[in-house]
């Protein structure tokens, strides 16, 4: 154990010293340590349990890891000078977390009533909803994005193993239903020269593919939904994004499931792997901005096999009420997992001399603040303590009593006689101070590009899209993930009758004896960022919930997690435009608070990574602003889903919204490099009228197939429709309902939200429209048997495309 002389050190060596260790603390949080160890009453503590009056490494790494931005949200919970010179109004925002999300969740579930279904939202690794009278369900959503860009392989592997332990550590712990992933990243053909420290982003591709899949499919977890983004400032670092749904017993022990807390006197007991050197300062690693010097170290290596015994073990002891509460061994480790507990009890004893290594030569702080992987923390009564260690012992767990949480109010820690680490409490989870920032929102200014092409430059466009790297078949990543495993999907990520055609969400059925089931889904929209926040947050709400909806999901019974992954927002020397990218991130909240009350959707967990930059070799690449919009809902019966391929002949095709000229950001804008104005903006009261009556559409048996228009709008999706079902169709453009003047091109790839494309029975049309009776809607067409996509105007087909050549465009790019 070493002592640090932070109390004689300068404001020069106190950010040396930071920057040295990757502790990741500013100026002002090293000031706030230093006079925390100045305080008399510290002194006199610190000097009764034979401690120095300077901190120890294991202290200061511990209020490091607590204080981090991966671990604290600072910046979401900073105090904002916000100034929007659009409009010349200026506000201050105390937390945007606590003024946009949690207090929106809040009013929704005010608004619900008796019919709130929320559990347990924001104070648990995993939101939990109700599910039905025996069970609840929970999900969790997290991001790997600095390990992944050191190692793709064993960063992806970590995050899917890691995010697992959120539901497994969720109330008294959830049994694993299924898994979700989307990534983010540069193009696979990047041909440009590679920064210092840079993979190739095939390469990361790759390694990601691979993590995700080892870590899922050896943990017998489906992964039922997901998506890729592809864009070139990912090249700075790429997003992994890793979910995981799990089910939880209504009552564990006489208490809701839902529920935990460590009591005084009960053991601190350690399950699962053993402790190493990887992942040492993850967490702070994390929380800064990728370098050329970033520590190879902070990436974990896991061990899904042994996770899955730890997870049997686990389950077993909690239907055995064999514990209290649980929690996963995440970022910071035992800090981390240990600190949180105790805040139930008012503080712990650890003896880390106690703690099972992987070999020898880890130094007490290590011990601490290790992120290897495959571990559980659990506060167990002393009465139960023989039965737990037995029931471990029996399923080969390794399983170590670390000590005992007291009520002291002292995070103290050990190493046998040693004292290793002695910090109140209060001031090692709420001391860091508050972050007093600046934000200015100035519109960025956009040239407006007419999109035109010649009637004979259609069909083959229309190829060119299906094959861009955003809209083409993801079958190829998408096959390596075993989704049937526990034999619940219902809805899988590839339908249609040679299962290539894309799904728009995923529907799963938790238990086998029920038709009851759970539908996922998701919205990502980073291409509309640079034109406004505020409408990339819209569309990925809109395209998440809307997504469910196509499957048969209830509108009104739909939770969400919201996942930001942010270029860093604090105006600084490295960061001159820091004050725009906050006055981004703070649109993005206002829209996130804006559109979760006009849908009725409470967030009920969520995250936020927000030093996605790379900084080296004379070059700084940024991420767009990005969010990752997850929908949860629950249907009462998976024989009333429907999936996006056409189904046969002859039946009708409709459209449902308005299509306007919002080509900005499109994927046809950025395919023919044009620059357009209009991003695509969202009318919540008419989308949702829209989503309820579809919704009881398709409840009442009326509607075949439901395909959203998203990426590529009514072109790309009619075809993805035509390919999934190996059926045509004939469209006539001029049915289709507009606002405003657009050419054609415009009309067929406008990627306009809230539209989606159903098809129906013609003996059905009368009931169906009577369904949508004073909303925008139209008779487009019909499912042909011809084997081709014709879309008309004006009498002439301006393409005549077949579907198997579609099919062969959709598939090629990625079909390595």
């Amino acid at each position: 154990m070493a002592v640090i002389p932070l109390l004689s050190m300068s404001d020069d060596e106190l950010m040396a010293f930071s920057r040295a260790n990757t502790l990741a603390l500013s100026l002002e949080e090293m000031h706030a340590i230093r006079a925390y160890y100045q305080r008399d009453d510290v002194r006199a503590a610190r000097a009764a349990e034979g401690l120095p009056a300077d901190p120890t490494d294991a202290e200061v790494e511990a209020l490091a890891q607590t204080w981090s931005e991966h671990c604290k949200h600072k910046i979401f919970s900073s105090r904002i000078d916000y100034e929007n010179r659009e409009t010349g109004r200026r506000e201050t925002i105390d937390s945007l977390f606590k003024s946009c999300i949690q207090d929106t969740t809040k009013t929704i579930r005010a608004r619900l009533g008796d019919k709130d279904f929320c559990r347990s939202v924001f104070k648990d690794n995993a939101g939990v909803i109700a599910f039905n009278d025996t069970h609840d369900i929970c999900i969790k959503v997290e991001t790997h994005n600095s390990p992944s860009a050191l190692d793709p392989y064993g960063g992806a592997l970590t995050g899917i193993v890691g995010v697992n332990r959120d539901p497994m550590g969720t109330g008294m712990g959830a049994n694993l239903v299924c898994n979700t992933d989307v990534f983010c990243f540069a193009s696979p053909f990047w041909e440009g020269e590679l920064p210092p420290r840079l993979l190739h982003p095939r390469r990361v591709l790759e390694g990601v593919r691979e993590g995700v899949e080892h870590g899922g499919n050896k943990s017998g977890i489906p992964t039922v939904n997901g998506s890729i983004v592809f864009e070139d400032r990912y090249l700075g670092k790429p997003l992994v994004y890793c979910g995981t749904v799990g089910m939880i017993p209504a009552q564990v022990a006489g208490k809701p499931g839902y529920t935990k807390e460590a009591r005084p006197g009960d053991a601190i007991v350690m399950v699962g792997g053993r402790i190493g050197k990887d992942g040492i300062h993850g967490a702070t690693f994390s929380s800064e901005e990728l370098h050329e010097g970033s520590p190879a170290t902070a990436v974990q290596i896991g061990d899904p096999i042994t996770q899955r015994k730890m997870y049997d073990c686990i389950m077993r002891a909690r239907d055995m009420g064999l514990y209290t509460a649980i929690t996963d061994n995440g970022a910071g480790g035992l800090s981390s997992s240990v600190g949180e507990m105790a805040q139930d009890t008012g503080g712990c004893r650890l003896d880390l001399a106690r703690a099972p290594l992987k070999y020898d030569g880890l130094r007490p702080w290590e011990i601490l603040l290790s992120e290897a992987q495959e571990r559980m923390t659990l506060a167990v009564p002393q009465d139960k303590l023989e039965a737990f260690m037995r029931l471990a012992s029996e399923m080969d767990v390794e399983a170590t009593v670390l000590g005992e949480f007291t009520d002291s109010g002292y995070f103290h820690i050990t190493f046998g006689d040693r004292q290793v680490a002695y910090l109140d409490m209060d001031f090692l989870h709420d001391g860091v101070p508050q972050l007093q920032l600046k934000a200015v929102w100035e519109r960025p200014a956009h040239p407006e590009g007419r999109i035109d092409l010649p009637e004979e430059e259609q069909g083959p466009f229309l190829r060119r899209m299906m094959g861009s790297l955003n809209i083409c078949s993801k079958e190829y990543v998408i096959r390596q993930y075993d989704h049937e495993v526990k034999g619940g999907s219902v809805v899988k990520p590839l339908v249609g009758v040679k299962r290539d055609g894309p799904a728009d969400a995923a529907v799963v059925r938790p238990l086998l004896d029920s038709e009851s089931g759970i539908v996922l889904s998701h919205g990502i929209c980073p291409k509309f960022s640079d034109y406004d926040a505020y409408w990339m947050m819209a569309n990925a709400i809109d395209e998440a919930v809307r997504n469910a909806v196509a499957v048969g999901g209830d509108p009104d019974f739909m939770s969400g997690v919201d996942n930001f992954c942010w270029c860093d927002p604090v105006q600084s020397d490295k960061t001159p435009d820091g004050h725009y990218k906050l006055a981004q991130l703070v649109r993005a909240n206002r829209a996130l608070e804006h559109f979760c009350l006009a849908y009725g959707v409470p967030c009920v967990s969520g995250k936020d990574s927000m030093k996605n930059d790379y900084t080296g070799g004379g070059t700084k690449i940024s991420i767009p602003p990005t969010v990752l919009f997850s929908v949860m809902g629950v249907i009462d019966d998976v024989n009333r889903t429907v999936t996006s391929d056409f189904k046969r002949a002859g039946e009708r095709i409709y459209l449902l919204g308005l299509t306007r000229r919002e080509m900005a950001g499109s994927e046809a804008a950025q395919v023919l490099g044009i620059s357009c104005a209009d991003v695509p903006q969202v009318d919540a009261p008419a989308a949702l009228a829209r989503y309820r009556a579809l919704y009881g559409a398709i409840r009442a048996g009326l509607v075949t197939a439901c395909h959203d228009l998203s990426d590529g709008g009514l072109a790309v999706a009619l075809a993805e429709m035509c390919l999934g079902g190996r059926l045509g169709a004939r469209c006539d453009l001029a049915r289709v309902p507009v606002c405003g003047d657009m050419t054609t091109t415009e009309l067929l790839y406008s990627e306009s939200a809230s539209r989606l494309l159903v098809s129906v029975r013609p003996a059905d049309a009368d009931a169906f429209e009577a369904a949508f009776a004073g909303q925008h809607y139209a008779c487009v067409g019909e499912v042909t048997a011809d084997g081709r996509l014709t879309l008309e105007t004006k009498g002439t087909a301006i393409v005549s495309e077949e579907v198997e050549a579609l099919a062969t465009a959709f598939k090629a790019t990625l079909d390595w």
